[in-house]
């Protein structure tokens, strides 16, 4: 049994967030003035699945359930509803609220989410994005230990400013690192409290290297795992930055089913334009982020990326 007691406001993802649930990860508003951009709300009715596994996928409309958790529906890119079920938990749902809700949500609104990590270097925002595993969140912790700005961590809103410049979005000041990444760098993952269902991986604040205003997004860097032992950097042209792009957007695979390829595919267009993208490529087997971070810094320095 649920009981609304109260309701959050919130500034988050370019947005002006009302929740009946309370997501502390996010920045307060204490004047939100008139206007609200998204709803979330606890519903004491069940939410109705077409189907019991995946994603029940209807016009301007995306539902889904983790079981014994809640049931979570997105709608017209403005109300996000959670149906608490038998083992609800606040902290649980959170995850998927800030997660896959908001990925989803963003893509019905028209804006871009990629998966990754995004960071502020020299008034301009840097994504680094890759496959579950490749490093990027470690990547993204090891400028932040350089004294560069964490913008946004798994879900990554590029937006348009009125000159049509594509522009990252904050979202909340935290990250999610695996246990070693928090060995890598001195960490003691016993302050930080364990993610659900993934017991090494923590949730770790940033609250003192958090940038908290949108940012011009210059560059995209793909991070992949290759054969070799040293840090590899390439830029990459053409169709390949339409792959990063797509292969990287958070739940991508909805695209189709929501109808929005072929906004996805103009969208990309018009980010290319004015973004580099690049490849890369580091080593399987040892990973050396502080080392990394160097070259990449300097690799972008001579391609006039980074002032």
């Amino acid at each position: 049994m649920i009981s609304i007691k109260k309701k959050y406001i919130y500034d988050a993802f370019g947005l002006h967030i009302l929740s009946e649930l309370p997501l502390p990860e996010l920045n307060s508003l204490i004047s939100p003035g008139d206007y609200i951009d998204v709803s979330i709300k606890l519903s004491k009715d069940k939410i109705e699945l077409e189907q019991k596994k995946g994603f029940t996928v209807l016009s301007n409309y995306v539902a889904f359930e983790v079981p014994n958790l809640a049931i979570f529906s997105i709608k017209n890119g403005k109300e996000i509803t959670v149906a608490p079920l038998k083992d609800f938990d606040e902290a649980k749902a959170r995850l998927y609220v800030l997660g896959t809700s908001m990925g989803v949500l963003l893509m019905q609104q028209q804006t871009l989410p990629l998966h990754g990590s995004a960071i502020a270097i020299d008034g301009r925002a840097y994504a680094i994005v890759g496959n579950s595993g490749a490093g990027k969140s470690t990547l993204a912790s090891a400028f932040i230990q350089k004294g560069y700005k964490l913008i946004s961590d798994d879900v990554i809103p590029v937006t348009f400013s009125n000159d049509r410049t594509p522009m990252v979005q904050p979202t909340y000041p935290q990250q999610k690192l695996w246990e070693e990444s928090l060995n890598e760098f001195g960490i003691d993952s016993r302050k930080y409290n364990p993610l659900f269902e993934r017991e090494t991986k923590y949730s770790v604040p940033v609250k003192n290297s958090f940038h908290n205003q949108p940012i011009p997004l210059a560059g995209i860097f793909e991070l992949v795992k290759g054969s070799g032992e040293s840090v590899e950097i390439r830029q990459t042209s053409g169709l390949e930055g339409f792959r990063i792009l797509l292969h990287h957007t958070f739940r991508g695979s909805l695209l189709q089913r929501l109808g929005l390829k072929e906004w996805h595919f103009i969208y990309s267009s018009e980010i290319l334009k004015s973004v580099k993208t690049f490849q890369i490529t580091r080593s399987s087997s040892n990973f050396t982020p502080y080392e990394s971070v160097t070259k990449i810094l300097n690799t972008m320095k001579e391609g006039n990326v980074i002032d």
